[in-house]
């Protein structure tokens, strides 16, 4: 989210509040860490810095949701939802350092991934070993460990609700967790895949857009906003109406930073998605209009550039030329404001009252056009 738009996740001081719950909560983990071992600090220190920098955008879409439908700052049921948005920034941590593993990212929001920091580390202290499967290691635990505080939290935030509205809000909880780590595998095999047609390709693309991104992002945190609010059926239909566009619109913005985007901005370096062969609308699209237009050399440079780890400085200019000059950058340009438009009219189409629609529309504005 651009930094013009922070003060968005500051109002009725929803982030003081996650970011208070989320202190307590990696105090509790230090303590519990370091009375089984000193040497146990450095894992908690790694979730405290990956959590310590999330925009809070999927708490944010949750409380205000929860506003929307008929929540109360204050009341008795508001420090539950705040504690729940701090479970989607926990379990976010948690995909963030498996995602980091899975893709070999060297940086995230600027600063070194944490698998590259641990296997430094060891490759500096004289350890015995390979320091890059330490690293993936401690990395592969970390996420757990943020998976494992992620559900405590959301324990935490469900006590003392009526039976009923706790059931539906685990089960929007449950059923987003799985769907990412399916998502994920999807992710995975489409970068192993051949290519295929170009219709397969996109389609492919945009089934891992929404189960990996779309659902997680913005859709079932909204619906899980409602579901703390005990919103019946037809509004959390209403709820996945407005979140599955702009969910998938922003990841297609994500997609697009991932390539055009100011690796000062957007903390990761430039080309990365290239180099890691990510099967994104955006390079489907480019690979069938080079396919159409019979462009046999930008059809090779396509599929021998992406997914090629050693791609240089100038090989992610030519690719990501390719990919303006083709029209694929227009197309994806396209498609998001197709997704805004069909947002924005069913947000029109809900009765949610000021000021929980007014400001989850700035939010959905943030999402789809941030730099970052």
């Amino acid at each position: 989210m651009p930094t013009a738009n922070a003060a968005l996740v500051d109002r009725e001081n929803l982030r003081t509040g996650v970011d208070a719950a989320l202190g307590r909560h990696v105090a509790r983990l230090r303590e519990e860490a370091e009375r089984i071992s000193p040497e146990a600090g450095a894992l908690v220190d790694a979730v405290e810095r990956m959590v310590a920098g999330g925009k809070r955008l999927r708490a944010a879409f949750c409380y205000w949701s929860w506003r929307a439908h008929g929540g109360t700052p204050g009341d008795g049921r508001e420090q539950g939802v705040l504690r729940a948005g701090a479970a989607l920034e926990l379990f976010q941590a948690a995909a963030l350092f498996h995602d980091d593993v899975m893709d070999d990212s060297s940086t995230r929001r600027g600063l070194p991934t944490a698998h590259r920091v641990f296997a430094d580390e060891h490759a500096g202290s004289g350890r015995r070993g390979e320091p890059r499967r330490f690293g993936d290691g401690v990395a592969i635990l970390l996420g757990d460990l943020a998976l494992i505080a992620s559900d405590e939290e959301m324990t935490r935030a469900l006590a003392g609700l009526p039976v009923s509205v706790a059931q539906a809000a685990h089960s929007v909880f449950s059923s987003m967790r799985t769907e990412v780590t399916v998502g994920q595998y999807l992710d995975l095999v489409a970068q192993t895949m051949p290519w295929g047609t170009a219709d397969d390709d996109e389609r492919r693309a945009r089934e891992v857009v929404r189960a990996k991104s779309a659902r997680y992002s913005v859709e079932h945190p909204i619906v899980l906003g409602a579901a703390l609010a005990g919103a019946d059926d037809a509004a959390v239909a209403g709820c996945r109406a407005v979140g599955l566009p702009l969910g998938e619109a922003f990841q297609l913005r994500d997609d697009l930073l991932g390539v055009l985007g100011d690796p000062a901005t957007t903390g990761k370096p430039a080309g990365d998605d290239l180099r890691e062969g990510k099967r994104t609308v955006l390079v489907a699209r480019a690979l069938a209009h080079a396919t159409a237009a019979g462009d046999d050399a930008a059809v090779a440079l396509l599929q021998r550039g992406v997914g090629d780890p050693d791609l240089d400085a100038a090989g992610v200019a030519e690719l990501t030329d390719l990919l303006v000059r083709t029209g694929a950058v227009a197309d994806v340009e396209q498609i998001i404001e197709e997704l805004w438009a069909q947002t924005l009219t069913q947000i029109e189409a809900r009765d949610w009252p000021e000021p929980a629609r007014g400001t989850l529309v700035e939010l959905a504005h943030a999402a789809v056009r941030r730099t970052a």
